[in-house]
């Protein structure tokens, strides 16, 4: 297999420790990195992959604490939609689209594959071309199953009959193709969805097809386009497909603005899982839509407990109760424990444009979300900087990668957080789902109807104070070490004015919840 060995750039990052986790800036140069993707080795959970456009890849030998970064190059070009992935021997395979010096812009997907964790990578198969069509965003899934099907490579993308094309004659559909011998060929692109879309890239545009593997080596996968978000799935391999499936409508469509962003992707994001816990073969789609208001963006999860045949009423993953915005949402199962984790972006916590990081974990089958900021400060996106149209997550065994970008000024930087799921000891319950309490007339002592509520996994020490605007304690409700448990405290009114008061919840001295609370006689 002929190797091209691109030369690294090796690099420490600071870490910065101000906030609940820890955040790791990923990238070295002002390349402007965007369109995130990482990875993680199944056989050396400590080297991850990522990518970002056009041609960025970057390593990380030690669980994500140090990077390095290297330029890819293909026979064909490389011109960014980034999508990294392992299988289960653990080679790694990067796909994006082409920009070949002979041959035409986007005139094919392209595959190349490092069998030593990203360090070489080959020149790159082919994959989809024909004639002048333009072949665009594409997604890899790798069957880790014991199916059948095992150790295949499945590929979803969108070929335009020519992209940006006004006349109704061009039309796209969504099409896939498979590798039987670990990405060396690929097969025959297969039309997988009954109906298209138009070419303008836009809301009546058939996209954002993400494929999935169920536990017997099913093929799963959703897009968007004028009939809202469709599913369709394989049951051989990847044989042949079925009828196309309707999940959700996605109110607004999939192409959307948000203040500083030029134009938001809401596509969906589909998931099963193939772990062994009492969830093992649902399927999940996740999506971003505006169906609450063009001031109001969401993020919405649905579920398939029958393989694909029925999807529940879609849900709302963010957790607050403003009209602000979620946007830009990526979500994974973790294959061995069936936890769900969503990153998105998220203002709630802002009247402009600043924009959090936030991450959505689900332990219970993606019946509830819990919700976390991540990232240690907020940034400003600007309209006229491009930035993207996905960030990415990577979860295996309790460890769990986010990945995202941020703009300072106008230089774009990629970012992770370094997360185990024991850290995550304490999940936040409704009290309230808005985040404020109000209490009116009340006696002393005064005993609430809604109780401060939480969980923990694990053994913590735990403190929970109330403070008034001054910034002074004026309660402590708990200060103890508690076992893992569901707990829930009265909040005590006795002896304090009506006001605005704070209440701070933390385990093992991290601050979990911090909460606002009005009191009114």
């Amino acid at each position: 297999m002929l190797k091209i060995q691109i030369p690294l750039v090796m690099f420490f990052i600071p870490l910065f420790l101000f906030g609940q986790f820890l955040n790791v800036q990923i990238n070295a140069e002002q390349n402007d990195p965007e369109e995130m993707t990482i990875a993680v080795n199944p056989l050396n959970p400590d080297n991850l992959i990522a990518g970002a456009n056009i041609n960025i890849y970057y390593i990380s030998t030690d669980g994500g604490y140090s990077w390095a970064e290297g330029a890819l190059t293909s026979q064909y070009g490389v011109y960014g939609d980034p999508c990294v992935i392992f299988d289960s021997l653990g080679n790694a395979f990067y796909a994006h689209l082409s920009n070949p010096i002979e041959g035409e812009w986007l005139d094919r997907i392209v595959v190349q594959k490092s069998t030593d964790g990203g360090q070489t990578w080959n020149a790159g198969a082919g994959v989809g071309l024909n004639g002048s069509k333009d072949q665009d965003k594409e997604w890899l899934a790798a069957d880790m199953t014991n199916s059948p099907y095992k150790h295949n490579i499945y590929m979803c993308w969108t070929e335009f009959d020519e992209y940006g094309s006004y006349r109704v004659s061009d039309s796209t559909r969504i099409l896939f193709s498979k590798s039987t011998d670990n990405g060396v060929s690929w097969s025959a692109p297969l039309k997988i969805g009954d109906s298209g879309g138009d070419c303008l890239d836009g809301n009546e545009t058939v996209e954002g097809a993400v494929p999935a593997i169920g536990p017997e080596g099913q093929i799963y996968t959703s897009w968007s386009g004028p009939k809202g978000i469709m599913f369709d799935k394989s049951l051989d391999g990847g044989q042949t497909f079925g009828k196309d499936i309707p999940v959700a409508n996605q109110l607004g469509g999939w192409a959307f603005d948000i203040p500083g962003i030029d134009r938001c992707n809401g596509m969906p994001v589909t998931m099963c899982d193939i772990s062994a816990s009492a969830y093992r073969g649902t399927i999940y789609i996740v999506w971003s839509d505006q169906s609450n208001g063009d001031d109001d963006t969401d993020i919405f999860i649905s579920k398939s407990q029958d393989n694909g045949e029925t999807w529940s009423t879609p849900l709302r993953v963010n957790n607050d109760a403003g009209k602000v915005h979620q946007f830009l949402p990526w979500a994974a199962v973790d294959p061995i424990n069936g936890n769900i984790y969503v990153v998105f972006y998220d203002r709630r916590n802002h009247l402009g444009n600043e924009t959090d990081v936030y991450l959505a974990r689900s332990s219970d089958g993606g019946q509830s979300f819990t919700n976390y900021k991540i990232s240690n400060s907020p940034f400003i996106p600007k309209s006229q900087i491009f930035f993207g149209d996905y960030i990415n997550i990577a979860v295996r065994d309790g460890k769990i990668y986010p990945i995202w970008m941020r703009l300072d000024d106008t230089v774009l930087s990629a970012w992770t957080a370094i997360i185990e799921e024991s850290s995550l000891a304490i999940e936040e319950h409704a009290f309230p789902p808005d985040g404020f309490a109000l209490y009116q007339n009340y006696p002393n002592p005064f005993n609430p109807t809604t109780a401060i509520s939480y969980r923990l996994s694990a053994v913590s020490d735990v403190n929970l104070t109330v403070y008034n605007v001054l910034g002074q304690k004026v309660r402590t409700l708990v200060n103890e070490r508690q076992a893992a448990g569901n707990y829930s405290i009265y909040f005590n009114a006795a002896g304090l004015a009506g006001g605005v008061y704070l209440y701070k919840l933390s385990a093992d001295n991290r601050v979990i919840q911090t909460r606002k609370m009005i009191l009114m006689r």
